[in-house]
């Protein structure tokens, strides 16, 4: 049966309707938030898959281009794997609904978001989050909810609750919160350099507005909730445990205190052989749970050492950062590369410049089109050590590349400043813990090197927590996380930012909530951390941008025409422009607004394009002097074409100083000759002389 339930948020309607569509799935929820519609579902399998010894959750956010009145682009015409925001929206969702299941449950479950419409000033993405928490909790799937989340935004200082279209044009941050009553599950953002306290506080108001909606979506489950089903939890049995713990604790505590990661993993390898020669035989029937027993012994040894001792296995205090180390210009032939290394953390940035042209055209329901900063993110097997063959970006690429993206937009130059096109590529080379804010400093360091001119320089690390399982108010924080703390520690929580703010946040939990304290901690660490980065290492590698860019970048030269001159610079079917570019070599870009940009490694071909483009824009007057080809040859003179589609004549009594008796004596079809304009006549025909522009 049908059942409609709304809510007013931050001025607007939001509609929750259940029991009408998707009824096979264990939950579903149409959400319509305005104009946008968004149908979510969640579906479980009825038994766990054999063997199977993790939580396989998948989410996905699908959207569909007919939610804005697109036709797909491309020759198949319908839509094809999801675009980079869709990836960036399921791995939010993901994040925030991850923490919430029981960490012993192992069936299948699949979270699916079906944009249906789409109206700009009203978030899909907050309809999804709405819609995926409603479907879970109704459902009978195991969910520790209800939860609730918002978009939030920074507008003339004030905090606004899901900010429209216009408000996002001019918002200092966006930011996607999510939390219970008591805690805050998850935050992701990208600010302009927004202070900590600024950032807490938005937090906060946003904190309450979520425990609203919290409050609307338990109305929604008295009335539609199903009973939660009944699952075969997955547990390490005491005794296996126990025997774990008694057979190697104290070597595998000592195998674990290592600061190299592979001489750690060889080691630990070693003892895990070790207990199972012994237990495998004691225990045949439960292999896998003495492997999961060395996991859990393993995670309790780390922790104890960070929460009681204040010891990590690398030797390093709760403050202590890796040691640091920055190198710029390290290829020859890139326009820009950068080299960073925290520990056993290693990522090398390029950056490579092209005319406005190369920005990428975006194909998807947001209104942004194309974008000229783009970022990317590789991450090899071999840089874990690990052999296996290579594959495209998965959504962890795809999601660390846009943060590091979103870290560094808010210091790119603007398009007038520096009319580049700009793609920035981190390679890691080595991965212990954070390499995203790896990226984020690798990156900073590339761009300087490159020339490109950023307002301030950024950089990123990760703050993490430890909390006590049986009292959850003790519990402590630390700076840089290498990767077995980030496998068995509670939070990874990265910032990136400059001197002045933060630029980006990405927080990824495995407990129920962060309380403010926990995060007011988080920030404090990670701003001293990158303000160490920043002083320490980076800017004394380079601390300015390059004052010129690299040899081998291209040269943009920038011109502005009239409007209505376009059409003329352009030529039917593209006629003019591409002999320009034939011409020249040059690639040619020209904006709306009569603003054109010329792209080449060449100078005197760059100027000689701008040349040519003003002479077709602007008005011809009498002296002006051009280079011309001769296009045909009468008896009494020769036609040139002075400028692409702009053709004048030059008397056969203006080719030379002395008595021409015919044409054909001084030039032919084909000729490159200098001339200079001495006549406009009143029907706008040109006249030229090709003898008053040669000294004799």
């Amino acid at each position: 049966m049908k059942k409609t339930f709304s809510i007013d948020v931050a001025g607007r309607t939001l509609t929750i309707e259940t029991g009408e569509m998707a009824q096979l799935a264990n939950g579903s929820a149409l959400v319509r938030y305005g104009d946008t519609v968004v149908l979510s579902t969640a579906t479980a399998s009825s038994e766990p898959r054999e063997g199977i010894d993790f939580f396989p959750l998948s989410v996905d956010y699908e959207e569909k281009l007919y939610s804005v009145g697109k036709i797909p682009g491309g020759f198949i015409k319908r839509e094809g794997k999801p675009s980079e925001r869709a990836i960036l929206t399921a791995r939010v969702i993901d994040r925030q609904m991850r923490p919430r299941f029981p960490k012993d449950l192992r069936n299948d479950v699949s979270i699916v978001n079906m944009v249906l419409s789409v109206e700009q000033d009203n978030s899909p993405e907050f309809a999804a989050i709405m819609g995926t928490i409603v479907a879970l909790c109704i459902s009978d799937i195991p969910f520790n909810g209800p939860i609730a989340g918002v978009i939030l935004g920074l507008v003339d200082g004030e905090v606004v609750i899901n900010p429209d279209a216009e408000q996002r044009k001019r918002s200092q941050m966006y930011v996607t919160l999510s939390a219970d009553k008591e805690k805050i599950i998850m935050i992701e953002a990208g600010a302009n350099e927004v202070p900590e306290d600024v950032m807490l506080d938005a937090i906060k108001k946003g904190h309450e507005e979520i425990k609203r909606l919290i409050a609307f979506v338990e109305d929604i489950v008295k009335e539609t909730g199903k009973e939660k089903f009944s699952y075969t939890p997955f547990t390490v049995p005491d005794e296996i445990f126990n025997r774990v713990a008694e057979i190697c604790r104290e070597e595998l505590t000592e195998a674990m205190m290592n600061d190299d990661k592979s001489d750690r993993d060889r080691n630990v390898d070693e003892v895990s052989k070790k207990v199972h020669e012994i237990l495998d035989e004691e225990f045949p029937d439960d292999i896998q749970a003495i492997s999961e027993a060395f996991y859990k012994l393993q995670k309790k040894i780390v922790r104890e050492k960070i929460l009681y001792e204040h010891i990590r296995v690398d030797g390093r205090g709760l403050m202590d950062i890796r040691p640091l180390s920055a190198a710029v210009g390290i290829l020859p032939r890139t326009h820009g590369s950068g080299l960073f290394q925290r520990g056993q953390t290693q990522v090398l940035t390029n950056v490579t410049l092209g005319p406005l042209g190369d920005a990428q055209t975006l194909d998807g329901v947001d209104e942004e089109e194309s974008k000229r900063y783009m970022h990317h993110y590789n991450f090899p097997s071999f840089s874990v050590g690990e052999a296996k063959p290579a594959r495209g970006p998965g959504r962890r690429e795809i999601g660390h590349g846009a943060l590091a993206e979103r870290a560094l937009e808010p210091v790119i130059p603007s398009e007038e400043e520096f009319p580049y096109a700009i793609r920035l590529v981190s390679e890691v080379l080595m991965s212990n813990g954070s390499t995203s804010q790896g990226s984020v400093c690798a990156s900073t360091l590339a761009l300087m090197d490159a020339g490109v001119p950023i307002r301030e320089p950024v950089a990123g690390i990760s703050a993490g927590l430890v909390t006590d399982e049986e009292n959850p108010d003790k519990f402590v924080t630390f700076m840089d996380i290498q990767g077995i703390e980030d496998f068995f520690g509670d939070m990874d929580f990265k910032v990136a930012g400059t001197r002045n703010g933060i630029t980006a946040i990405q927080v990824d939990i495995k407990v129920d909530g962060l309380s403010y304290e926990i995060i007011r901690q988080a920030f404090e660490i990670t701003r001293q951390g990158r303000l160490t980065i920043l002083n320490d290492v980076m800017l004394k590698a380079i601390s300015k941008p390059r004052s010129q860019l690299s040899k081998y970048a291209p040269k943009v030269y920038s011109t502005v025409i009239d409007v209505e001159k376009i059409r003329d610079v352009i030529g039917p079917g593209g006629k003019i422009i591409n002999k320009i570019i034939a011409e020249t070599g040059v690639k040619i870009d020209i904006e709306e607004d009569g603003t054109v940009y010329v792209s080449t490694s060449d100078e005197d071909a760059g100027k000689k394009a701008i040349s040519i483009i003003e002479g077709i824009a602007g008005n011809v007057e009498v002296g002006q002097q051009f280079t011309g080809k001769v296009v045909k040859i009468m008896n009494f003179g020769a036609f040139v074409e002075y400028l692409p589609g702009k053709e004048g004549m030059v008397h056969i009594s203006k080719l030379a100083h002395n008595r021409v008796n015919k044409v054909e004596d001084v030039v032919k079809v084909g000729d490159e000759i200098p001339v200079k304009v001495i006549e406009i006549d009143r029907q706008g025909r040109v006249n030229l002389s090709m003898k008053d522009c040669i000294s004799w």
